[in-house]
């Protein structure tokens, strides 16, 4: 993915990751699409950076997915990167029958949003030179957390996802996973918190240096996430397993 030049749409601009993302890339020259719920959030994103623009987009809704790429396709013809950042994080107890509104909306913004948003998306951004699709996983897409057992299974599902895409589309568009560790936002309550968490901007710093690289790598990680990423190939599942069992 080049450094600058493009016209990205970034799903989940409001806050944490998804803010600092597109900030950066404005800041490098690129226009930048924030999409999310709350356009309050969106604009204090976009405060100070004319060239982020801010549109409603709620990735649960199929209307709401058609009716913001036509405002894209309509206000941004050029754009050629896709970034899907948008997701909730719910901890749930999977111990006894439950109400599953929390499990079926995750699967539904986590999962379904950023197929829906792909496959509304596609074929324009294959006519796109430098095209790329960004999907943000997690680093508990390959070992879970239990008490969040729908979220890990959703981005488990995403980084299968994305590995079909990037064989489909191979020579179209360029297909990158970003997998962040635990990551000091407000993506759970108190989350930004954590101690043990990596910090936002240094998760920043070590993620979009990859970005500048000559060839971004197909998979983005920080240090941090390798803990959990390369557990199973180097034997450390069980260990990885049942630290996070205990959280």
């Amino acid at each position: 993915m080049k450094k600058s030049g493009n016209t990205i749409i970034l799903t989940g601009g409001g806050s944490g990751i998804g803010r600092e993302m597109a900030r950066q890339w404005h800041d490098w020259g690129n226009t930048v699409i924030i999409a999310g719920r709350t356009m309050e959030s969106l604009r204090e994103t976009a405060e100070g950076r004319e060239n982020i623009h801010c549109l409603e987009l709620d990735v649960g809704d199929p209307a709401s997915i058609a009716q913001f790429v036509k405002a894209v396709m309509a206000d941004f013809p050029a754009a050629n990167v896709l970034v899907n950042n948008a997701g909730i994080m719910i901890y749930e107890d999977v111990t006894g029958a439950r109400d599953l509104t929390d499990a079926e909306n995750t699967v539904t913004i986590n999962l379904l949003g950023p197929i829906r948003v792909i496959d509304a998306l596609v074929d324009h951004l294959a006519a796109q030179k430098d095209a790329a699709i960004v999907n943000v996983t997690s680093g508990l897409a390959f070992v879970p957390m239990p008490k969040a057992a729908t979220y890990c299974a959703t981005k488990a599902a995403l980084h299968s996802y994305t590995l079909s895409l990037r064989a489909r589309l191979e020579g179209k568009i360029e297909v990158i996973e970003v997998a962040p560790p635990g990551v000091q936002t407000e993506l759970t309550p108190g989350q930004s918190e954590r101690e043990e968490y990596m910090p936002l901007d240094a998760f920043i710093t070590e993620t979009m240096a990859q970005f500048e690289a000559a060839e971004t790598p197909e998979e983005v990680l920080t240090q941090q996430v390798r803990f959990l990423r390369d557990a199973e190939a180097e034997g450390r599942f069980d260990e990885a397993f049942a630290m996070l069992k205990s959280r």
